[in-house]
């Protein structure tokens, strides 16, 4: 996506003392890296994950105590000790990142940098995503303790191609050697380089300076440092934030859906109350199986796969007048037919009155995780199918921000791998 104007009225890309891990001090850089806050299963993959190496970076963006207030300062203490201890150095020249991920059949490379948030009072950066405050006040708690860029958002922007501008620097850049490369457990090698050529860095800035960014992982991130960069004023550090920038020209990213499992509502309690206004219906398992009959139902309309108990339904077909009284009438239909618009306001608010609150909904990025929760504590697993990428800008770009956790676009940036320091 492009805006009009100079460089002064698009992305502002810059570059920051990268904070890394010394690979001397850790067990092994795979080791100390975690998936971003928010897709980590608590509290078992916060465990795995502590246990995995006692630096794991899991224990800065997701500390373990008991308020969080002890958390953010818990979090804040293990920064300041691992820099003291030489586990985190910072990098010794400014730098943008090249950070690639490769796995059979997929490579993403982008850019990480210091983006100024002054682009999102010009409509530079797009959110198409709502935010929970609760989940921003937690963030901005962590932040400010730890005065600390922890984990990139992901942006995506619509390049002109390779050969040109960014593009051509990023991949001119990935032909040389990493400052590190490693291969996590779900099979992808991350490696990331540093551009500090002063031409590079130049021609990355004027590629950049005329282009529109969509926020595709990290609504609640861009959130806090907007909220961070006004209780600070300016200028100062927090006149910028973490970012990974994709052009997905170059690489197109997946779009995945996010589910949810309602913790207090057992499987019969939803399926009994979802009769008389939606259709209900039992599909043959396993799980992979009945998501197939969940895309299928998708391409027709509103669909939604419950499960809980090992027997799995479809939920389709809304009484149109149940949207019509429970569906707000402000925005654009491509909105109103969203499925996370119709599960929260028709089912969740309407038939099964559940809370939109963590006590009672969590949001889970993996299917079969949110299945053997669900199984676990007796609950409800709501399995949604994605929405396509070109609804998500098409709303974006009229300023309409979809349902909270309605997308989950991938891969994600591996956490720990560059942190920014705001000190």
């Amino acid at each position: 996506m492009t805006t009009p104007g100079n460089a002064e009225h698009g992305l502002r890309l810059i570059p920051f003392h990268g904070l890394r891990y010394v690979p001397e001090r850790v067990g092994s850089l795979a080791a100390v890296t975690s998936p971003p806050y928010d897709v980590v299963v608590r509290p078992d993959g916060v465990d795995y994950l502590e246990s995995a190496d006692p630096h794991n970076i899991v224990r800065l963006i997701l500390p373990q105590a008991e308020t969080p207030a002890a958390r953010n300062e818990q979090a804040a203490r293990t920064l300041r000790d691992w820099l003291a201890e030489g586990v985190l150095s910072a990098d010794s020249r400014p730098a943008l990142y090249v950070y690639e991920q490769r796995r059979a059949g997929l490579l993403q490379r982008g850019v990480i940098g210091a983006l100024a948030l002054s682009t999102a009072e010009a409509g530079i950066v797009l959110p198409h995503e709502d935010v929970m405050p609760e989940v921003v006040t937690d963030r901005a708690g962590l932040m400010r303790a730890t005065s600390a860029n922890l984990e990139p958002l992901l942006l995506t922007y619509r390049g002109d191609g390779p050969g040109t501008g960014a593009a051509a620097v990023v991949e001119a850049t990935a032909a040389r050697r990493p400052l590190l490369s490693t291969v996590t457990e779900d099979g992808f090698c991350h490696s990331l380089w540093a551009i500090t050529d002063p031409d590079e860095l130049a021609a990355v800035t004027a590629d950049l300076g005329h282009r529109q960014a969509l926020i595709a992982d990290g609504h609640h991130r861009w959130a806090t440092y907007l909220r961070l960069q006004e209780e600070h004023g300016s200028p100062t550090a927090w006149d910028f934030g973490l970012v990974l920038l994709v052009d997905t020209v170059r690489y197109p990213l997946q779009v995945r859906a996010i589910h949810r499992m309602l913790r207090k509502l057992p499987l019969a309690d939803a399926l009994a109350a979802a009769r008389g206004s939606f259709r209900v219906r039992p599909v043959p398992g396993p799980l992979p199986l009945a998501l197939e009959a969940l895309a299928d139902a998708s391409e027709r309309g509103n669909a939604f796969l419950l499960t809980g108990d090992g027997t799995f339904h479809l939920v389709t077909d809304p009484d149109p007048a149940l949207i019509e009284r429970t569906v707000r009438h402000d925005r654009p239909e491509a909105w109103r037919r969203l499925d996370a618009t119709v599960l929260h306001a028709s089912l969740l608010d309407a038939v099964w009155q559940v809370p939109d609150t963590p006590e009672h909904i969590a949001y889970i990025h993996d299917g079969p995780a949110t299945v053997a929760m669900a199984e676990r504590h007796g609950g409800t697993a709501v399995l949604l199918h994605p929405v396509r990428e070109e609804v998500v800008r098409d709303l974006a770009r009229q300023g309409v921000t979809m349902p909270r956790k309605s997308t989950s676009f991938g891969p994600k940036p591996a956490t720990g791998l560059v942190l920014r320091s705001l000190d």
